[in-house]
């Protein structure tokens, strides 16, 4: 199984390569179209700022290439919000794979379980749909950083509360993706993308 990373200006990439060697596979980081085009699955991780990462994608060509693939496609962290329609961070008009707006994280006003932005750390996901799931994935914590969220969408397929409940996973078509680093989630993180490889 040919499994690619795709290289862009956003960090997380070599810690997502590590955690796929762990599983027993060696992907190839690459922003070559062909390789891209060739492999059995496609991950785009991310860590960064939305507007600047969406300009880079635009002068490479990787925003069409991105959007036409058709076998597995996994989006990480900012890897998902980029695969929505617009993003309020540098108010960024993104790959528009999932049609909904990615939001910032406003803390309530009495903040009693005094929550932070961003988002650090461990936190649950539940209600997990697709096949990017198992049902042993339900109520399980992963790992998150982050200051902007996906809203409660048709897409949605888990949902995690910080503030309010929004999606900690989306899925459309051959498209998936995670708000939460499966790659630094330990065992459970592991599972998700091995059923990830096994789609």
């Amino acid at each position: 199984m040919k499994v690619v990373i795709i290289k862009y200006n956003a960090g997380n990439i070599r810690s997502v390569s590590n955690a796929l060697k762990r599983l027993g596979v060696e992907a190839e980081i690459t922003d070559d179209e062909e390789k891209i085009k060739s492999a059995d699955k496609v991950i785009f991780p991310g860590v960064g700022e939305a507007s600047t990462t969406m300009e880079y994608l635009k002068k490479s060509g990787l925003d069409k290439l991105i959007c036409s693939l058709k076998q597995p496609v996994l989006g990480i962290c900012l890897g998902m919000q980029l695969m929505c329609r617009h993003s309020e961070e540098g108010d960024a008009d993104c790959l528009n794979i999932f049609d909904v707006e990615v939001k910032r994280f406003q803390l309530p006003e009495d903040n009693i379980d005094n929550l932070k932005i961003p988002q650090m750390g461990w936190n649950n996901i539940s209600d997990v749909k697709t096949p990017l799931f198992t049902s042993e994935q339900e109520g399980k914590f992963v790992y998150f950083v982050h200051s902007y969220y996906v809203p409660l969408c048709e897409y949605t397929a888990a949902t995690t509360t910080h503030t309010l409940s929004y999606s900690s996973a989306l899925h459309k078509d051959n498209f998936y993706a995670t708000q939460f680093h499966p790659e630094k989630s330990g065992s459970v993180g592991e599972a998700i993308l091995r059923n990830f490889l096994a789609l």
